[in-house]
């Protein structure tokens, strides 16, 4: 499973772009953001991804949990948002 970081600066398009190709070559993708501004970053990014995939007739679900990370020798805690694709429901 690909993992992609997404940071407070995180373009929430760019990242869209990539989560749709991680999801074309595979059935999930995890989105791992650590802070406020990440988290919002990250959660923009899977939305719009969402738009990318429904006019290819597939849909995403999340489902988000902690993860930690070291970064210069202190533990951050962080969000991780496993994203899966399935094909979209028939209403």
């Amino acid at each position: 499973m690909e993992t992609l970081k997404v940071s407070s600066n995180s373009n929430p398009n760019k990242v869209a772009g990539a989560i749709a190709g991680a999801l074309s070559k595979a059935d999930r993708v995890e989105i791992q953001a650590i802070g406020a501004g990440a988290v919002n970053q990250a959660v923009k990014a899977i939305a719009v991804a969402r738009r990318f995939l429904n006019e290819s007739g597939k849909d995403v679900y999340m489902i988000p949990g902690f993860m930690e990370a070291t970064i210069d020798n202190e533990k951050r805690t962080g969000i991780s948002f496993k994203v899966f694709v399935t094909t979209k429901q028939m209403q």
